[in-house]
């Protein structure tokens, strides 16, 4: 019979007792999300191997208080993220487009969720390809979005996280998360008809 991994209570438990192994099985699990949130967030390259490493260091101090009230990725999703943060503060750098209103979670509750933002291809290998070029402008897109729409877009549609997991992450409303994101698809959709107008050109 295989070896069922071990559950994120046995994980905790183990690197409580000592096990460093168990911590390590712990980054392995996690390192995805903290890649995703620490790269969307955080513009300058070379910072960014350094707030990875504070928040492991975070999780490993803080782990004797982790209270299983969410998944561990989650708790340390969140760690991630307002560390994050607190590098934007410091470097007095804009979250989000401070023109923007502040979002009205309540008109927000019925908002679809956003479709894919590429296509299934069905292994048409045309389609493959358009699909493939359409993702590398999708993800230049991306990236002259502010940090928390970049984080947003890449929580919901790469890491698949639902709206509650990422109000948790980031402390902010499920209304607020999908007013965010319904924002952050509209302005995709400006950076890419500006985009193609300038090929017509």
């Amino acid at each position: 019979m295989p070896t069922l991994p071990a559950t994120d209570q046995q994980l905790v438990k183990q690197v409580l007792g000592g096990n460093t192994a168990a911590f390590g099985q712990i980054v392995q699990r996690t390192e995805g999300l903290v890649t995703q949130l620490v790269f969307k967030m955080i513009r300058h390259p070379a910072d960014r191997p350094d707030i990875a490493q504070e928040v492991y260091l975070k999780v490993y101090k803080n782990l004797a208080g982790f209270k299983f009230q969410a998944k561990l990725s989650t708790w340390v999703g969140q760690i991630t993220y307002n560390t994050c943060l607190h590098y934007l503060e410091k470097k007095q750098l804009v979250l989000v487009d401070p023109a923007e209103p502040t979002p009205d979670a309540a008109a927000e509750e019925g908002r679809r969720a956003p479709p894919p933002l590429v296509a299934d291809s069905d292994y048409d290998p045309e389609t493959a390809l358009f699909s493939h070029d359409l993702a590398d402008i999708l993800g230049t897109a991306i990236e002259q979005l502010p940090p928390l729409y970049r984080t947003l877009i890449s929580l919901y549609h790469q890491q698949e996280l639902s709206y509650e997991e990422i109000a948790q992450i980031t402390s902010l409303p499920d209304g607020t998360v999908k007013n965010y994101l319904f924002r952050a698809r509209k302005q995709l959709k400006q950076h890419l008809l500006a985009r193609y107008q300038r090929d017509d050109l």
